[in-house]
């Protein structure tokens, strides 16, 4: 069954669109960009404060399954200017210390409010198993 995933702690979706969608174990979030989440205004000019903020808003939407960034399985990057990718990179190499997910990362001509980057992921949901280890769960 879809499962609709909304929380306060992220961006207020800006079209018709949810935050999130969970099926089974599998999370699937819509594209972060960089929201402050109490004002809705674009957090800075800068890429790497752009990055940031947009991967904050993820952990909101991730923490709201009780997830977080080792469950992501793939992101996809959108950027309005691939010459950042460096600045864009190290930020997010903070972000997944261990096991790094799949990535794809493009260039687009815009994004929504200004953005440069925007991240979206999908996530897979683990349990802990006999002897401490993690299993997957699929449902």
């Amino acid at each position: 069954m879809k499962k609709i995933v909304s929380t306060t702690e992220a961006p207020a979706a800006v079209g018709p669109y949810s935050q999130a969608v969970r099926i089974g174990p599998m999370l699937f979030t819509a594209g972060q960009i960089p929201l402050d989440p109490q004002s809705g205004q674009i957090v800075s000019e800068d890429v790497a404060e752009q990055t940031k903020r947009v991967l904050d808003n993820l952990t909101a939407v991730l923490k709201a399954e009780g997830m977080d960034f080792s469950n992501i399985v793939k992101t996809t990057v959108f950027m309005t200017n691939l010459g950042d990718f460096q600045t864009m990179n190290e930020v997010y190499a903070g972000y997944f210390k261990d096991a790094p997910p799949a990535r794809s990362t493009v260039q687009v001509s815009a994004l929504p409010k200004g953005a440069q980057v925007e991240i979206e992921c999908i996530a897979a949901a683990s349990r802990q198993g006999e002897g401490g280890g993690t299993v997957d769960v699929w449902e």
